[in-house]
Order: structure tokens, then sequence, then C-alpha cells
């Protein structure tokens, strides 16, 4: 008899969070967003949590030879390297790509033909170390591989541990950095999730240096939802729109 596997997603609680918080997510500003605790069975997290790849993996590219704007961050790029995870991660990854999950997001924001990216191009997991941050910035929306337009980020965190000294919440922004303000501060709790729309007006990062001790990381999982249309008066492009709120030279390698 197989054990109960913990990375499946609940499709009853999903439905439960659509009932919730699918009007909200519309009318929220400063661009439609939605936050949900508790998000994940707590299985599944503690599974997510418990095998989260540690900061010296073999999964991460080399963040001291990325950009000024995203100090300390570490990203794995794409799934080129998925297959260095377990087994079991790697299958978790993938039940975020499933119909269920792809059926609830449309069913919370009314985006309709949702299109998961198999290559996780810009997400899966990420990992802020100490003294880094995410300037803020808009996504690039043009995704040139798949020939889709980006419409949807769902953010999950993994952090064990937060304390407001720790810093690193997320800030949603009203505009760019001569006409918006931070509206929003939210606090990266673990099980927690957050769902916005992506296009050039979303403007959103963590500006706020992480400020945890060394060996406690500000973990996330990041996923990006496409439509194979675009969306009316957007304007799409490849390009990460970053602010200069905060930059910080990168190391010399």
């Amino acid at each position: 008899m197989i054990d109960k596997i913990p990375y499946l997603l609940n499709i009853k609680k999903l439905e439960t969070y659509i009932e919730k918080y699918s009007v909200n997510f519309r009318n929220n500003k400063p661009f439609s967003h939605v936050i949900i605790d508790d998000f994940l069975e707590e299985e599944h997290i503690n599974f997510l949590s418990d095998n989260f790849p540690s900061k010296n993996h073999q999964i991460w590219l080399d963040w001291k030879k990325r950009s000024p704007n995203q100090y300390g961050k570490l990203g794995p790029g794409n799934s080129e390297k998925f297959h260095l995870l377990n087994e079991h991660l790697q299958l978790a990854l993938i039940e975020f790509n499933s119909s269920k999950f792809i059926s609830f997001l449309e069913k919370m924001t009314s985006i309709e033909r949702l299109i998961p990216d198999p290559y996780f191009t810009g997400g899966g997991f990420h990992q802020i170390l100490k003294g880094g941050f995410l300037d803020v910035h808009t996504d690039f929306n043009y995704y040139k591989r798949l020939n889709l337009f980006r419409r949807i980020n769902v953010l999950i965190y993994i952090n064990e541990k937060w304390l407001p000294e720790y810093n690193g919440e997320l800030e949603l922004w009203s505009g760019n950095k001569q006409t918006g303000r931070c509206e929003l501060k939210i606090e990266p709790i673990k099980n927690r999730c957050v769902i916005f729309n992506t296009n050039k007006s979303s403007f959103h990062g963590h500006p706020s240096e992480w400020n945890a001790p060394d060996e406690i990381t500000r973990r996330s999982l990041a996923l990006y939802y496409y439509t194979s249309e675009k969306e009316d008066g957007q304007h799409y492009d490849e390009l990460t729109d970053f602010q200069n709120i905060i930059t910080k030279q990168l190391p010399k390698t």
C-alpha cells in the first residue's frame, strides 16, 4: 500500500479559496492580487521546506555574476538542473503545472486559458542570502521561447521562521520610482501565497535587505503563468524593468 503523497494539491481546499478570495483579487490595490495564508496542507509545505535545496546546492546560478539589482538572490534560471533535485521534489514542482492548479488560478483570477511554463524560466525555488534584496521592478512579460504572454505570478513562502527584524517583506508599488510608492508590505511567512497580475504596471520587489542570521535564508517558490493572447492595452517585452530603488556592487569573482 502506498503511503499518502505529501506534495499533491488538495482540490477541495483550493476551491474554498476561490469562494473566499476571487472578488478580492479583482478589487485589491495597487493592482490585482490576493494573499492566502495556510495555502498548502501542512504536510505539503513541510515537505517543500524539508527538501528545499541548500544555499550550496548545484542547482543555483552564481548570483555574483548576475545583477546589482538582485544582490544575494539565488535562483536556478530554469529547469535545466532540476534533475539534480530529489525525484519527489521534481514531482512536487510539476504539480503546480497540473490542470487542477491551472483551473484554480483561472477561477481565482478570471483569466481563461492559462498556460504553465514547463521550463520554469525565471521561476522555481528562490533563496535570498543575508544582505540580499530584490529591487522594485516589473517582470518580463513576453516569453519568446514559447511565444506566450505572462499574466500571473504565484509566490509561496517557505520560511520556517520570520521575524520583523529580518526584513524582506514583499512590497507592492503603485507606480515606478518617479510616480509611485509602496502601498503594501507583505511579510514572507511560511505557507503564505501571493497571487498577482503581471504587467508593466505591477511594480513589486523586496528592497529591504534580508537581515536574518547567516544560516537563515529567505526562501520561496515562484511560479509564472501565461496566455497565448495579449491582454488588451498592455505593452509586452522581454525586459525586467528594475527601478534602482536599491543596488549594491557585486563581489569580484
